[in-house]
């Protein structure tokens, strides 16, 4: 879609598009409901801030498992999402890697050197085919210094992001590996709530790998406890999703 300009009117096109912005975030956090702060990133922008905005980005186009950006490589800027979901990481001497977060349209990713200079600490990729528009760093410091509405949007996005990390940071400091999984199940369970109507149930989307990943275990040790929490009746493993049979026990959890 694009305005009169010939540039996407990304404002409409969201207002348009709540699929698209009603899919959370996807993070390791204490509670689901400030998950997918941030999300609306340009939404303080009149039409002609948007349209300033749009003359200096670019559109970028992104396959599955595409990179976006690699830890360790030079800052250039920020990526807006318009479609499709980003998967940031970090990958560990090792090559262990932990998943930081998933993100959704409206979210960018890049931070947090959003001026340029210096080099990424972690890695983007594309989950499923995404549509991203890249703000170079000169140009995100020009706007910010000549629309003040946008820098409000910069310092904004980053608050989210300090917020999400320093979350992540939280559990990872102060759970223990099941009690993370547990706390992911019930997050899993609230984004696709409106799914399954009124069970409380994590749709069968996520891979064990992935959930490890998030946790900070192994598939294999993924596989086993939530076989364990089957046991223990606070799950019920079905076909097509994972059922949340004793949310107050895993919220709990020790």
């Amino acid at each position: 879609m694009a305005d009169g300009s010939g540039l996407p009117a990304v404002k409409s096109r969201y207002s348009e598009a709540d699929d698209d912005r009603s899919v959370s975030a996807l993070y390791l956090a204490e509670v689901f409901s400030e998950m997918n702060a941030g999300a609306g990133f340009l939404d303080r922008l009149s039409l002609s801030e948007v349209r300033e905005v749009r003359r200096v980005a670019s559109t970028m186009m992104a396959r599955p498992g595409e990179s976006i950006f690699m830890q360790g490589a030079p800052h250039r800027g920020i990526y807006l999402i318009e479609s499709g979901r980003v998967r940031t990481y970090y990958a560990g001497p090792s090559g262990k890697e932990i998943t930081l977060a998933y993100w959704t349209p409206g979210h960018f990713v890049g931070g947090p050197e959003v001026f340029g200079g210096g080099t990424h600490m972690w890695s983007a990729t594309a989950v499923e085919p995404a549509t991203l528009t890249r703000l170079p760093g000169p140009a995100i410091l020009h706007l910010a210094k000549t629309i003040p509405a946008f820098a409000i949007c910069l310092i904004d996005g980053l608050v989210a992001k300090g917020k999400c990390y320093s979350a992540l940071v939280q559990m990872l400091g102060t759970r223990s590996v099941a009690e993370r999984l547990a706390q992911l199940l019930l997050i899993l369970a609230e984004a696709d709530s409106k799914v399954d109507g009124e069970r409380l149930a994590v749709q069968r989307r996520i891979t064990h790998e992935q959930i490890a990943s998030i946790v900070g275990s192994t598939r294999q040790w993924v596989t086993m406890t939530l076989a364990k929490f089957q046991k223990q009746r606070l799950i019920a493993i079905e076909r097509d999703s994972i059922v949340i049979l004793n949310a107050g026990a895993l919220r709990q959890f020790e």
